[in-house]
């Protein structure tokens, strides 16, 4: 079963188990994957649809901060439920030592020395561990290696 069709059906158990806050986010999942889908013009794989998934993710955790900043404890709750949901349908993150090890494999391959090498590193890395582990996680790994 792809994700597509597993958000489906999460949605219809969602909608007759009356659970109101999972069946709002699977909606809104379903809609920013259509939403994506019209805007590129085709028909998206499990892995089109990760990525689409890994932003929404990316955009609650940026507002889990922006709440936890401005004092809105209410809203922190709110969006770290959501994002829970929104993780049980991305692949198993990496754990930092299985990160390092892509990343040093990545850096013998390529032949990297310093820094100026980062950007060819992190394009083979990201294409490696899509859907595993965010940007942010493995450019500071990198950065770490090459310097």
């Amino acid at each position: 079963m792809d994700l597509k069709d597993r958000l489906l059906q999460d949605m219809i158990t969602a909608m007759k188990a009356k659970d109101e806050d999972r069946l709002r986010i699977i909606r809104l999942l379903r809609s920013n994957i259509r939403k994506a889908e019209i805007d590129s013009r085709k028909e998206f794989t499990d892995e089109d649809v990760i990525g689409v998934l890994m932003s929404s993710a990316k955009q609650h955790q940026d507002s889990i901060q922006a709440y936890r900043n401005g004092g809105r404890a209410d809203l922190v709750a709110l969006e770290e439920a959501e994002l829970v949901v929104i993780r049980t349908y991305l692949p198993q993150a990496l754990t930092t030592a299985e990160l390092i090890l892509v990343v040093t494999e990545v850096i013998a391959e390529t032949g990297a020395t310093n820094i100026k090498d980062l950007g060819r590193v992190m394009s083979l890395v990201m294409a490696k561990v899509k859907g595993r582990a965010t940007g942010s996680e493995v450019q500071a790994i990198v950065r770490s290696k090459l310097t």
